[in-house]
């Protein structure tokens, strides 16, 4: 019993050293600097790619997504965080199709899980690399993600 506490002891002075030991090498070769200077370096600053921001949904200079408004990426969200409204557009044959008019994202409930993008069949959204997402109003962190005037990308389906 007293062996074991002792030995405790003897292991944290150890741990403490080895960290202190680190410590000082870093101190003494300033060249090789290991931290990032954050918020000095937000135009510099790369996040890794596999980093989950936030979704986003890409429009190309056309002002034009890929999103269908099939809903697997609603179904899929654990916690209700995206919600898709869709109207009926007839097109120049006279048929009806399926549109989206809002794609509502609250990035306040996401819990930036990745089923959403793993269910989307047309890979219309994506995880972004923004991370700063601090507000003083929580309404703000509704976001509508399909830009106005936006339209559905000629050939998907």
């Amino acid at each position: 019993m007293l062996k074991d506490y002792f030995k405790t002891i003897f292991q944290a002075i150890q741990s403490l050293f080895t960290g202190m030991k680190l410590t000082g090498y870093y101190f003494t070769h300033l060249k090789e600097i290991q931290t990032e200077e954050y918020p000095d370096n937000r135009a510099t600053l790369k996040m890794a790619e596999r980093f989950r921001g936030e979704v986003i949904m890409p429009h190309n200079e056309d002002n034009e997504h890929r999103c269908t408004g099939c809903q697997a990426c609603e179904i899929a969200c654990p916690n209700g965080t995206i919600k898709i409204i869709t109207k009926q557009e007839v097109l120049a044959d006279g048929k009806k199709k399926k549109r989206i008019d809002s794609f509502i994202y609250h990035h306040d409930l996401c819990t930036l899980c990745n089923l959403c993008i793993v269910a989307c069949p047309s890979d219309a959204i994506k995880m972004g690399q923004t991370f700063e997402h601090s507000v003083y109003d929580k309404k703000l962190l509704k976001k509508i993600l399909n830009k106005p005037g936006s339209k559905l990308m000629e050939g998907v389906e």
